[in-house]
Parts: C-alpha cells; structure tokens; sequence
C-alpha cells in the first residue's frame, strides 16, 4: 500500500507569519502574567472610528446583506474604491477593475495567482513583508531579493533592479511607505523605477496599504504624499495591480476587507478566481468600508498625526541605544533599526549572533517582543512597530536602554 505524506509538498513548504508568531507568543506571556510590551503587531491600537461601526450596525439590519452579493464586491464599494484610487493613487479606473477581498493578503494572493506560471520570477526589494514569498511560492514563482540596506535607507535602485532582471522576470514587487522599514520612495525614484517597468514589459504589484500614513520631518510640515508608480507613469497603468485596503488607514484590521485594482482582463480573471475561492466579502464590512471611504477624514488625520508623535519618539529613544542604527521611517508605522552593533557582544551573560538570538534575548531580558530582521530578509534588523500607545511604548523602549547600557 502506497504512503502518501498527509500534507501536500505546496502547503508543507508555507512557513508561519513571523510577526504573527511573535505576537502570539507575547499575547501568551502576557496572559501568564509577565509585563510584556509587544512592538511586534502591524496593528492600530485605535478604535474603528464610530461613523464607520454605526454604518456597519445599520447594515446588520437589513436583509438585503443577509444573501449573496456579487463576488467581486458591491457595485457601490466599487464606485467608493475607484474615487479613492483617483484621489490618492492618481489613477481613473472603472468600478470594473476592481475586486474586493478578505483584507489586503488575499489581493495579494490573487494578484501573484493571476500573473505567475511557474518559473516566473518576481523582483522582491529587501526587507520585505513575511507574506510576499508565500504568496509568491504558491503561485509558482520565484522570488528573486534585491536588497537595499539601512546605508541606503532601504530603498533599491534601477540599477540594482537592472542587475537582478533576466528572461524570466515577469514581476517588480513595489512597496511604498514599506512594511518593515517605514521607507518611502520620492516621486523621482518612483518615476525613474516605473519608467524601468514599461520600458522592460514587467509587470508591477504596487502594494499601497499604508499610502494615507506618511510623516513630514519639520514638526508643523507638510506630509509628504507616497506617489503612486502608477501616477508617476501612467503608461505603466496597463501593466499594474494595485493592492490595498482599510486596514491600516481606518484602524479595520479585523474587518477584512482589502481590494486589487488593475487592467480589466487580469481583474476578471481574479474576479474568476475569487468566485471559487470565497465568493462576496463579507456584506457588513463592505458597508462598513463604503463609510469609511466616503466618510469624513478627521479620524484619519488624528490618528497619523498620534503615529507621527510616536514615531518621532522611539526614533529619538532608540538612537540612544550604543549600536544601533536607526534610519527615520517615513511612511508606515514601523521602525527598522540595523542592529548589528549589538551582535557578537555579552549583554546579561548572553552573546547574540544573530537578530533572531537578540530578539529572543530582548523578550527573555526585557520583556519586549519585537520581530527579528529574518522574519523579512537578512539577520542584523529588528523591526518594531510603534501602533501602540505612548505610554507603553516609551515604557519598551527604555527597557531597551536599560539592557543595553
């Protein structure tokens, strides 16, 4: 009798979400009563704002939410989100290119599903979120890491582009603000990248989730815009996906609701796809979204003001710290400190070798989760997110200082 192993060699090989794992290793030392201070969730820790939680009460009171809607999402969703790709992504695009998706990961699923053939390689900047390579691996592709380190403020170059593309380069992953780094690029390196993409044939996954969170460095300046590689070139639209969603912008994170925006035929394919894979998003959270993009943006603005405070504050508190190295984030509401001044050196009878080793030594000495700098590329890096509140997150911080006196 043949064996067959119980698990299938495609889903064997996904690895775990490392900031997830963090997290819940936290949230579990938390729940046994140790102080714990967790930078390791990309996570509003604000309310939903109210206007957006009352619509979504309304909603639940009316029938016509209680069936089947369109898979590719409500027609007015749809409306909502390509009014708010020409507001902020610069691009005119109809209701028919876009699809609603259970949050920003399944957009980004879809999109590397409805590119990639097997052996198609994807241009991966590095640091990079942990859930690109999955998605990207399950599609049959190959990534391919260009990385840009903290001397470069983690952002890749044409040239280093150039050097990674061959025959088979069918995909530029673009991520700007950049989760881990908080790095944004300017609207010459955009257009300099793009014009790169059209004049290559490559296709381009722009993820924009954290477009509306961006920090101007004077305290009373204007925040800079994260131009859109698609409004940078707009040539560059017939070649583009744009992933995005209310996570990160409206405090939903549990909401799940994101969406993809591209080219008509790779939208209904992904459309197609999505009708199999889980049909209609959720009809609450659609209404919910509908609100928050049609809405009133004072919320917003309080909130990206709140990281912004934050941000100045465990950039200048982490910089105290003898060995390491802290490049200011620009976008985002993540801080990614090169930590490799910390390495190789005894702190509480422990050397660490390794950003992974450091972590482990921060959340057992002080009692601080943050994701270490494998989680998203090379060792050397920690990322920490400062959505949490100011109090605690000064509170880490200083623990920080103290250990590593």
């Amino acid at each position: 009798m043949t064996e067959h192993p119980r698990l299938s060699a495609r889903i064997a090989a996904i690895a775990e979400s490392a900031t997830l794992k963090v997290d819940a290793k936290a949230k579990a030392l938390q729940a046994e009563g140790r102080p714990v201070i967790s930078y390791a969730a990309g996570e509003p820790d604000f309310a939903t704002p109210e206007y957006i939680v009352e619509a979504a009460l309304a909603a639940t009171h009316d029938p016509k939410n209680y069936r089947y809607t369109p898979a590719a999402g409500l027609p007015e969703l749809r409306e909502a989100i390509a009014a708010k790709t020409l507001r902020d992504s610069g691009l005119e695009v109809s209701p028919g290119q876009v699809v609603v998706t259970n949050g920003g990961k399944q957009a980004v699923y879809q999109a590397f599903q409805t590119l990639l053939d097997p052996g198609d390689e994807v241009l991966v900047p590095t640091p990079y979120w942990t859930t690109y390579p999955e998605a990207i691996k399950l599609a049959g592709g190959r990534q391919v890491d260009v990385f840009a380190g903290s001397d470069q403020g983690y952002l890749v170059t044409v040239a280093q582009l150039e050097a990674a593309r061959t025959d088979r380069t069918k995909v530029l992953l673009f991520v700007s603000p950049s989760n881990p780094t908080g790095a944004v690029y300017s609207p010459e390196q955009t257009r300099e990248i793009g014009e790169w993409a059209l004049e290559h044939g490559i296709w381009v996954v722009a993820d924009e989730i954290y477009q509306n969170l961006t920090y101007a460095e004077e305290p009373d300046g204007v925040p800079p815009r994260a131009v859109s590689i698609v409004e940078a070139v707009p040539e560059l639209a017939n070649q583009t996906i744009l992933v995005n969603g209310v996570a990160k912008t409206y405090a939903m994170t549990g909401w799940r609701l994101g969406w993809m925006v591209g080219p008509a035929d790779i939208i209904k394919g992904a459309a197609n796809l999505q009708s199999h894979l889980s049909s209609n998003v959720s009809n609450i959270s659609q209404r919910a979204a509908i609100a928050a993009l049609n809405g009133p943006q004072d919320a917003v603005e309080e909130m990206r003001r709140a990281f912004d405070r934050r941000r100045r504050t465990i950039v200048a508190e982490l910089s105290k710290i003898d060995g390491m190295t802290v490049p200011v984030p620009q976008g985002a509401f993540y801080v990614y400190p090169d930590v490799t001044g910390l390495l190789g050196r005894e702190w509480g009878g422990v050397t660490p070798t390794t950003s992974l080793e450091l972590a482990d030594l921060i959340l057992d000495q002080a009692e601080v989760a943050a994701v270490p700098g494998e989680a998203f590329g090379p060792s050397g890096y920690l990322r920490l997110s400062y959505a949490l509140g100011d109090a605690p997150l000064l509170e880490g911080v200083q623990r920080l200082q103290r250990l590593f006196a």
